[in-house]
């Protein structure tokens, strides 16, 4: 059985919360919190009007954010949490096929090999030292939302809380890059913080229904035994 360790690294404290989310935790101020963010240097130049930007933020949701790295970082915490490092890693692999993640494979990847080499210290948590041992020989890539759904059930942080924070500062991170060039006023980037986070909830409930449903007829099975 693994152990639990007390040992946190300085890149996942404090707890997940909206003033310090464990994604900008993940990296220097220097590097991309996520592969979505390595948009910003090349589809963001194209992103010349507020309406333009807007479109920009609904198009990355509902191609990339909810059907992709969403759903991946919570199968990379239900695998962490069930300690399934086999299908941790074919995980990893199963994302370096998806097409829509090509593009962004090799900023998602500097993050995510960055952050789990950070959790080397753990050397009692099994999961970590064998996904850590793949993505050294090679077989496994380092996803940034591999790496942070098994951060967040290494660490027991709250995975709704996870998730949705993951979101919002994603989409705040495009919404921060562009406010400058699109000489954005303060009330305008505040409401397009808040209306480009106000569907994530939502989302998120959504992706978790089916959880909850799985532990409920874990649960009264378990009864019905007993």
């Amino acid at each position: 059985m693994t152990s639990q360790t007390n040992i946190a690294p300085p890149d996942l404290a404090p707890l997940l919360g909206d003033p310090h989310p464990l994604l900008a935790q993940m990296g220097g101020a220097g590097e991309l919190p996520s592969p979505a963010l390595a948009m910003v240097g090349v589809q963001l130049q194209r992103v010349r009007s507020l309406p333009a930007l807007r479109s920009f933020l609904e198009a990355y949701q509902a191609e990339l954010l909810i059907p992709v790295e969403l759903p991946a970082i919570l199968r990379a915490h239900t695998h962490t949490v069930r300690h399934e490092v086999r299908e941790l890693i074919a995980l990893d692999q199963q994302l370096a096929r998806e097409p829509r993640l090509k593009e962004f494979a090799a900023a998602s990847c500097r993050v995510g090999q960055r952050q789990i080499s950070r959790l080397r210290a753990l050397r009692d948590h099994r999961l970590v030292q064998r996904y850590l041992a793949a993505v050294e020989r090679g077989d496994a890539h380092g996803w940034h939302t591999v790496v942070y759904g098994l951060s967040l059930g290494v660490f027991s942080l709250p995975l709704r809380q996870g998730l949705v924070g993951y979101a919002r500062h994603t989409l705040g991170g495009f919404i921060e890059s562009a406010a400058g060039p699109l000489a954005l006023t303060a009330d305008q980037t505040r409401e397009l913080h808040e209306s480009a986070g106000a569907g994530v909830p939502e989302a998120v409930q959504a992706l978790l229904q089916p959880v909850g449903k799985n532990i409920l007829s874990l649960v009264t099975a378990a009864a019905r035994r007993g």
